[in-house]
Order: C-alpha cells, then sequence, then structure tokens
C-alpha cells in the first residue's frame, strides 16, 4: 500500500517516473514531436525597505545585485538537469529575467525560458526564479538577514502535449499589488 491508499502498482501506472516496480526512472521523450515550448516562474524577495531602497540605488558593498541576480538565473537555467535528477539536459534556445518592486519590500522575479524540443522548460524556469532569489539574499544578507524568499511558482507555459497553462492569480497579483 502507498500512503495515498493504493498499492504501488495502481500509482506506478499514473507516474510518468516510476517504472513497473515503483523504481525512479528517467522518461523517453525521443518519440515525442519537437515543439516550440515556453515556461515562466516567479519568485517573491520580501526584504527590509531599507534593502530595498539599496538594491534599487546600487549602493551595496557586494555590487549590483539585480545584474548578478539576472546572470545567476541564466546559468542556472542551463544547469537544471545537473540539481534535478530526472530532468533532460536541455538546449535552451533563450531566458529573461525580469525584476519587478510589488511594495517597497517585495521584489518580484520573472524567468521565462523557451526551446525548442520534446520536454518542456517548467523546471528551468522554476529553478531559475529560485536561484535568482537566492542570489539576491546572498548578496544582501550582510545588511538583512531577515530577506526571504517566497511564492515560486509557474506561472505559464506554452507548448507539449499537456497544452497551455496561465496561473490565474499571477496576472491578478500583479496589477493589484502595486
Amino acid at each position: 500500500m502507498t500512503a495515498s491508499g493504493g498499492t504501488s502498482d495502481e500509482s506506478a501506472s499514473k507516474l510518468s517516473h516510476v517504472d513497473e516496480a515503483g523504481a525512479a526512472r528517467m522518461v523517453d521523450v525521443g518519440g515525442k514531436p519537437v515543439t516550440r515550448r515556453t515556461a515562466t516562474a516567479t519568485a517573491v524577495c520580501r526584504m527590509l525597505p531599507e534593502t530595498a531602497r539599496q538594491i534599487q540605488l546600487n549602493s551595496l558593498k557586494k555590487g549590483d545585485v539585480l545584474s548578478v541576480a539576472r546572470l545567476a538565473a541564466i546559468q542556472a537555467t542551463k544547469r537544471t538537469d545537473e540539481l534535478i535528477p530526472l530532468c533532460h539536459s536541455l538546449p535552451i534556445d533563450g531566458v529573461e529575467v525580469e525584476f519587478e518592486w510589488l511594495s517597497n519590500e517585495r521584489l518580484r522575479i520573472a524567468v521565462t525560458v523557451s526551446v525548442t524540443g520534446r520536454t518542456g522548460v517548467e523546471m528551468e524556469a522554476m529553478v531559475g526564479a529560485s536561484i535568482a532569489g537566492l542570489t539576491v539574499y546572498d548578496m544582501c544578507k550582510a545588511v538583512d538577514r531577515t530577506l526571504s524568499l517566497e511564492e515560486v511558482s509557474l506561472s505559464s507555459k506554452t507548448g507539449g502535449a499537456s497544452g497551455d497553462f496561465q496561473r490565474e492569480d499571477f496576472r491578478r497579483d500583479a496589477s493589484t499589488e502595486k
């Protein structure tokens, strides 16, 4: 029996990353068609208003926080397969990183990744957003140990057999939090 009450055979037949015996496996995507796929993920950094002010004025001793976070996000998307065991290596076509101040203490990081391939880039976008947020923390920790990374989530995706996805609260939150 599994934690959900079903047998491992029942669960294995429903999960693509589990074989008949219940062991983890990498899915063979060789038979899937090559299509254009994109994914956007976001993370929110919450910090003291003074920390946000220093980031905006580029006055922190470690340097330009957002430029370093942007590079960290791009690098992270390209190395996701090294961090998440069952992710495929993907030839990333492009990465866009955007920063938006939601308030005087909340910074939204949005990472959009695109690929022309057989599998999606949701994990690459989420890893990119997470690592960008962790980089903001690293760059600011000397002045703000309260800085936190919150709300890491997939905002949207396009392409693939499962079709498009748009998180309903993503657009609403972006327009109401300012």
